[in-house]
């Protein structure tokens, strides 16, 4: 009697064991075959559109997070009155002639931006650092010029109205190349390095921030040139996902 229920217990144990092994199997194929529109869906948390600002002058929306990576700003959406980054740095990367003044960002940011700059050159890709930093002062500037020779409707399409412009926030920065004379224009996109720049920046943290086929949700017109650090795991989602910020902040209740 007692060899039967020895042998009855080991059956038992051993068919526990294949069912617990099977099970793990199978639940291991199903996390590494999971379909990319479930990985999609897997959003990092953004801040809420309108839980980030408040009403202001002129019926702009005042941001209430402007030192966060994440801060949204655009023609809806203003910086505080007189802000001003806290940490700002010059990134060390190659200036091509480009005035360093002009290079100034966030720490955080101007960091990740050497990092991207160091990744395109080992790939034979040259970048230029062309315009990062404006101050509220600065922007107002290059934006009335900007009305005078271009007028006011091409304006409003490529320039932001002071107060409303990334470049305040220390997290963008305009980039171009030497072998496309550091021009900033929208055949930069067609060039090896204004693709180069398009498939790579979100491994640093940066996204388009204005691409070609978001214009009505953006604002603006398509800025090849113009990134926008945001951090790695928020950047490689918009950019898997062809979102921007305006999108899945809009969508986060």
């Amino acid at each position: 009697m007692k060899k039967i229920n020895r042998k009855f217990v080991w059956l038992l144990i051993a068919l526990i064991t294949i069912v617990g092994l099977a099970l793990f199997i199978k639940n291991q194929n199903s996390i590494n075959n999971e379909p990319k529109n479930q990985t999609a869906k897997r959003s990092p948390v953004f801040p809420n559109y309108n839980h980030t600002a408040i009403e202001a002058e002129n019926g702009l929306l005042e941001v209430t997070n402007p030192k966060s990576d994440l801060v949204l700003v655009n023609k809806e959406r203003k910086l505080p009155d007189g802000y001003g980054p806290p940490d700002l740095i010059y990134p060390i990367v190659p200036l091509h002639g480009v005035s360093k003044d002009k290079t100034l960002m966030r720490k955080e940011a101007g960091h990740a931006l050497e990092k991207l700059f160091e990744k395109a050159e080992s790939a034979g890709i040259e970048l230029t650092p062309v315009s990062a930093y404006r101050s509220f002062e600065r922007q107002k500037s290059l934006y009335n010029y900007y009305v005078q020779i271009h007028g006011e409707d091409w304006t409003q399409s490529f320039s932001a109205v002071p107060g409303t412009s990334e470049h305040q926030t220390g997290l963008a920065i305009d980039v171009s190349s030497p072998n496309f004379g550091n021009k900033l224009e929208q055949g930069f996109g067609k060039t090896k390095e204004g693709i180069w720049l398009a498939k790579h920046a979100h491994e640093f943290g940066f996204v388009i921030r204005y691409p070609e086929d978001k214009v009505e949700m953006t604002g603006y017109d398509y800025e090849p040139w113009h990134i926008r650090y945001v951090g790695v795991k928020y950047a490689t989602y918009l950019y898997k996902n062809n979102l921007v910020l305006e999108e899945v902040m809009k969508s986060n209740h």
